[in-house]
């Protein structure tokens, strides 16, 4: 049997209201990561796997998002764009990605997800394994309001999925699913029969993973994924620029040109291109977004710094979770 001709679709039609003040400048999929948009860290990921077509579901200030990545020669993939006018859930952001699909298997990331992959070719062994139905990347999860926040997932004995459990009360055990997918075309179908929530009016995905179960298509996991961040406020934001910081070169961390004050001092941080610091302060664990002037005379940590204003995440943040045994960095 010849491998199947992957392909990849990004939605990144969300508003991100949670995301404030950023969203009002920047759609999610947008918001710097190591001074790269997240969107193009996952467009890059997927030229990595031999993708080579890649739709990209846009709606809220979906222009600002062609404008950035283009059709996506820059990233070595090809991009078509499908527009979202309403928004409807997760499941109904899928459908409309049909047309643009065909027949052909997909890789879905949800554009608002940064993570980290852990031997991820093992996501489509796994579909090869069992053609057809969906692979659905996971973790093990120790923190079980990570799952609630998620969705749950339950397994025969012989690893084929059997109920998926959108934002559990009870979690069944710690496999956590983290908005990562490989579909076949036959989930488009089961969208179709998906009727929208009670509780938020929407047609979620999860509800559309359980239809193709009950129709007897195979679904299986991959623990595939080593950490995975949902960018649902500032301080995640914050978190994927650490993260991401500690397993790049370092000389990603900062870009050019920059303007620091030669008495200046910055440890562990993201700074963007065009920033200047005009103090001879100490900025610490925090991320400096390009065109940004620090006019501070105080010294920063865990702060998020814009061209709109400083967002401050020292109360939702532990110092230890940003510095993660990085040895600190600094430049003057």
């Amino acid at each position: 049997m010849s491998k199947p001709n992957y392909k990849g679709a990004i939605l990144a039609a969300g508003r991100g209201t949670r995301m404030q003040p950023f969203s009002e400048v920047f759609p999610k999929p947008l918001l710097p990561v190591c001074n790269k948009p997240m969107i193009q860290h996952q467009l890059e990921y997927m030229a990595s796997l031999g993708i080579k077509e890649v739709v990209v579901l846009i709606g809220h200030k979906g222009y600002e998002i062609a404008k950035t990545i283009g059709d996506g020669s820059a990233y070595g993939v090809e991009i078509r764009y499908v527009e979202q006018d309403r928004m409807l859930g997760i499941g109904h952001a899928v459908g409309l990605l049909e047309r643009e699909i065909g027949d052909d298997p997909f890789l879905l990331l949800l554009g608002d997800i940064y993570f980290v992959p852990d031997q991820f070719e093992r996501i489509f062994s796994a579909y090869e394994a069992h053609p057809g139905g969906a692979v659905l990347a996971t973790r093990e999860e120790s923190n079980v309001s990570a799952i609630r926040m998620n969705f749950a997932i339950l397994q025969d004995a012989d690893g084929m999925v059997t109920r998926v459990i959108e934002k559990p009360r009870h979690t069944p055990n710690r496999l956590k699913g983290v908005g990562v997918y490989l579909f076949n075309p036959s989930i488009f179908d089961a969208i179709r029969r998906t009727p929208r929530t009670a509780l938020r009016d929407e047609y979620e995905l999860t509800d559309a993973i359980q239809v193709m179960i009950e129709d007897g298509h195979p679904v299986r996991v991959a623990n595939v994924i080593e950490q995975d961040i949902n960018l649902t406020s500032p301080v995640d934001l914050l978190r994927a620029n650490m993260v991401h910081a500690r397993r790049s070169d370092p000389a990603a961390r900062i870009a050019n040109p920059v303007q620091i004050h030669t008495g200046a001092q910055i440890y562990n941080s993201v700074v963007g291109s065009g920033v200047e610091v005009v103090e001879p302060i100490a900025i610490s664990n925090s991320l400096l977004f390009p065109r940004t002037k620090v006019t501070s005379k105080v010294s920063l940590d865990r702060v998020i710094v814009t061209p709109q204003g400083v967002v401050d995440c020292r109360p939702f943040i532990d110092v230890s979770e940003l510095t993660g045994g990085l040895a600190a960095s600094a430049t003057a």
